[in-house]
C-alpha cells in the first residue's frame, strides 16, 4: 500500500482523533461543509473517509470518482453508508459499535430512574409552588420490580445487569438472534421468554434491537395494549422500531403509564408529533451516546481502525465482511 496516503473527513472530528491519523503521516482534508456537492469532488483524492452523521454515503455520492478503501463511521451505526454500494466497489465499511455501551446504558438507565421516580414532574410542581406533591407518594421504588430487555447484546445487557445488581430487579430478555448456547450463559439471572410474556410481566421495557424491515413498527397497539397499564417503556436504539402514532394513543389514553425516547421515526422531531404535547414521556434528541467523552472514544475508534488497515490489518468491526474476500484485500492480518 502506497505511503501517502489522505483521509477526507466529510465534519471535523476530535482533536484526539486527528492525532491518531497525523502520527500515522497521513494527509487529512476536512470539507467545508457536509454537503454530497462539497464531499464528492474531494473523494478522488482520498483513501478513507473518517465519517460522522451529517452526511449520508449513499450511491450516488459514491459515483464520484474515487479510489477509496474505507468507509470509517465514529459511530456505532451503519444508517448513513449505503453499503451494498460500497461493497461493490470493495470498501470495507466499518464502525465504533461497542465504544458507546457505557454512555448509552447510563442513559437508559437515567430514563428509567427519571419515570419510576417522576423527576420531571416533581420539578414542574416544585418550581409552580406546589410543594405539597410530595404527600401523593408518585414515585415508585425499583427495587423487586421486574424489567423486560428487548436485544441482549452490549447495551441491554449492561442495562439489565446494573438493575439486576443495584435493585435486584428481575431480569426477563428477549432476543431472537441469541443461540440458546449464549442464552445459556446468562441462565442464572436472566429468564428469556417471548414477546407476548415480557409484555405482560414487565414493569419497565428497555429497547435494543436495530432497525430493519422485520423491525419497523414492531412496538405498535397491540403490543401496548398487552403491557402493564403501571409500565415504561424507553427507546434507546432507533425510533422507527416503535409505531409512534400507537403509542401517543397508548400514552395519552393511560394504556401504558409512560415512555422514555432518546430516538425517533423522523429526527430532529417535528413540531407536529403528538409525543411533544405529552406529560408523562420523556425526550431526549438521540444523545445517549453524545457524552464528551464518548464521542472522543469513537472518533478516535475510527481513526485508529484506519491506521489498522493502512498498516495491512483487519480492522475491527467490519460491517461488510464479505468484502474481505475480493482480492484487494487478500494480504490484510488479523490482529
Amino acid at each position: 500500500m502506497a505511503n501517502e496516503m489522505t483521509v477526507l473527513l466529510p465534519q471535523p472530528i476530535e482533536a484526539e482523533a486527528v492525532a491518531v491519523l497525523e502520527a500515522r503521516g497521513l494527509r487529512l482534508i476536512t470539507a467545508s461543509a457536509p454537503k454530497p456537492e462539497i464531499v464528492g469532488p474531494l473523494m478522488k483524492e482520498a483513501r478513507a473517509i473518517v465519517l460522522r452523521t451529517g452526511i449520508k454515503v449513499t450511491r450516488e455520492l459514491l459515483a464520484y470518482p474515487n479510489e477509496l478503501m474505507m468507509i470509517s463511521r465514529t459511530g456505532a451505526g451503519v444508517d448513513n453508508v449505503d453499503i451494498p454500494a460500497a461493497t461493490a466497489q470493495g470498501i470495507i465499511v466499518t464502525s465504533s459499535i461497542g465504544v458507546n455501551t457505557t454512555s448509552v446504558a447510563e442513559h437508559g438507565l437515567s430514563l428509567i430512574l427519571a419515570l419510576f421516580k417522576q423527576l420531571f414532574r416533581m420539578d414542574s410542581e416544585v418550581r409552580k409552588g406546589n410543594f405539597a406533591i410530595r404527600y401523593k407518594n408518585l414515585p415508585q421504588d425499583l427495587r423487586e420490580k421486574t424489567i423486560g430487555v428487548v436485544g441482549f447484546g452490549r447495551i441491554g445487557s449492561e442495562i439489565a445487569r446494573a438493575c439486576r445488581t443495584i435493585f435486584a430487579m428481575k431480569v426477563l430478555a428477549f432476543d431472537a438472534l441469541l443461540t440458546d448456547a449464549q442464552k445459556a450463559e446468562y441462565k442464572e439471572w436472566v429468564t428469556f421468554v417471548d414477546l407476548d410474556e415480557l409484555a405482560r410481566k414487565a414493569d419497565v421495557i428497555s429497547l435494543h434491537i436495530p432497525l430493519t424491515a422485520e423491525t419497523k413498527g414492531m412496538f405498535d397497539r397491540r403490543f401496548f395494549a398487552a403491557m402493564k397499564k403501571t409500565a415504561f417503556i424507553i427507546n434507546t436504539s432507533r425510533g422507527g422500531v416503535i409505531d409512534e402514532a400507537d403509542l401517543v394513543g397508548a400514552l395519552q389514553e393511560g394504556v401504558i403509564a409512560g415512555a422514555g425516547l432518546d430516538v425517533f421515526a423522523q429526527e430532529p422531531i417535528p413540531p407536529e408529533n403528538g409525543l411533544l404535547s405529552l406529560p408523562n414521556v420523556i425526550l431526549t434528541p438521540h444523545t445517549a451516546a453524545l457524552t464528551e467523552e464518548c464521542v472522543t472514544r469513537m472518533a478516535v475508534s475510527g481513526a485508529q481502525r484506519v491506521v489498522d488497515l493502512l498498516d495491512g490489518f483487519i480492522p475491527e468491526n467490519v460491517a461488510n465482511p464479505e468484502v474481505l474476500s475480493l482480492a484487494r484485500w487478500e494480504g490484510l492480518k488479523r490482529k
